[in-house]
C-alpha cells in the first residue's frame, strides 16, 4: 500500500515552472530516494509534501486520503515529520529541550494546563521527557543532552534534527539531504541510523540527498527529477543504467 502518493504535482513560481507533473508513490515501510542536479526541484517537492507550499496542480495523498490545503503544523499532525537541508535547530537551548519541542507538537495538553500542572498534562511530560531520552539514546546523543545544540558537532546536529523530527511520531519522514557536510565515516554511520529508524520505528523515509553512494546503498527504489520533470524511476540498479539518468546526472560526477 502506498503511504504517500504524489498525482501530477506541479509548482509555479512567478511563471517559473519549478515542478512539472510529477507522479510518484511511496510504499509503507520503503526507503525512497529523490535525486536530481541543483534546481530541478526537490526541495520544492519536499517544501509541497510537508506543507510549506501549495501546489499549483495535482493532489497529495497520505495514507490513501487526499492531503487539502493545510498548513505545516497541520501535516506533521497527520504523521509526516522532516529534517531541512539547512539545520532548524534552537541552538541556545539543551540538547533534550530541542526533542521536547518536538513531541509536544503531538501532545494534547495546552499551555494552561501544562502551566496549572493538571494531572494529564503532568503525565504526559512524563511521557515526553522518557520518549525524548529514548530517541537521544538512539542518535548516541542521550550524554549530551544538557548541553547547548550549538556545542554539538556538525553531524550530532544532523542527528538531533532527526531525533527532532521523529518526536512527532511519524509514519513518513522526509530527510532532505542527511549526509550534507558530513564525512565519510559520519556517513557510514548515518546509513545505518537510517535503516536502523526504517526497522525500529516502523515507518517509511523519503529522502532527498547528492550523495549517491549513499543513496545507492540505502534505497528500495529512487525517483530522479530533471527541470522540474520526473524523468526515472526504479530500482537504483535500473537508474543507474537508464540512459537519460546518465546523460542529465550520472554524466556530470555520480
Amino acid at each position: 500500500m502506498a503511504i504517500l502518493k504524489c498525482e501530477n504535482i506541479s509548482h509555479e513560481f512567478g511563471g517559473l515552472r519549478a515542478l512539472n507533473r510529477v507522479s510518484l508513490e511511496v510504499s509503507e515501510g520503503q526507503i525512497f530516494g529523490v535525486i536530481g542536479p541543483n534546481g530541478a526541484g526537490k526541495t520544492t517537492l519536499f517544501n509541497i509534501i510537508s506543507g510549506i507550499y501549495i501546489p499549483t496542480e495535482g493532489q497529495l495523498y497520505y495514507q490513501g486520503q487526499p492531503v487539502k490545503k493545510a498548513a505545516a503544523s497541520k501535516i506533521a499532525r497527520l504523521g509526516i515529520g522532516r529534517t531541512f537541508q539547512n539545520i532548524r535547530l534552537f541552538k541556545k537551548m539543551s540538547v533534550l529541550d530541542n526533542v521536547r519541542i518536538g513531541c509536544h507538537g503531538v501532545t494534547r495538553s495546552g499551555l494552561w494546563s501544562s502551566m496549572l500542572g493538571f494531572p494529564r498534562a503532568r503525565r504526559e511530560e512524563r511521557d515526553v521527557l522518557a520518549k525524548s531520552l529514548d530517541l537521544l539514546a538512539m542518535m548516541g546523543l542521550e550524554q549530551k543532552r544538557n548541553e547547548y545544540a550549538s556545542s554539538l558537532a556538525y553531524g550530532e546536529q544532523r542527528r538531533l534534527e532527526i531525533a527532532r523530527a521523529l518526536a512527532l511520531n511519524p509514519k513518513l519522514l522526509l530527510l532532505d539531504e542527511p549526509a550534507a557536510g558530513m564525512n565519510r565515516n559520519e556517513k557510514g554511520d548515518l546509513s545505518e541510523l537510517i535503516h536502523k529508524i526504517r526497522q525500529e520505528m516502523e515507518l517509511s523515509i523519503l529522502l532527498v540527498e547528492h550523495d549517491m553512494e549513499l543513496v545507492m546503498g540505502i534505497c528500495d527504489e529512487i525517483a530522479v527529477l530533471d527541470y522540474g520533470a520526473l524523468i526515472a524511476r526504479g530500482t537504483p540498479e535500473a537508474v543507474k543504467q537508464d540512459e537519460r539518468v546518465i546523460q542529465s546526472y550520472l554524466g556530470v560526477g555520480i
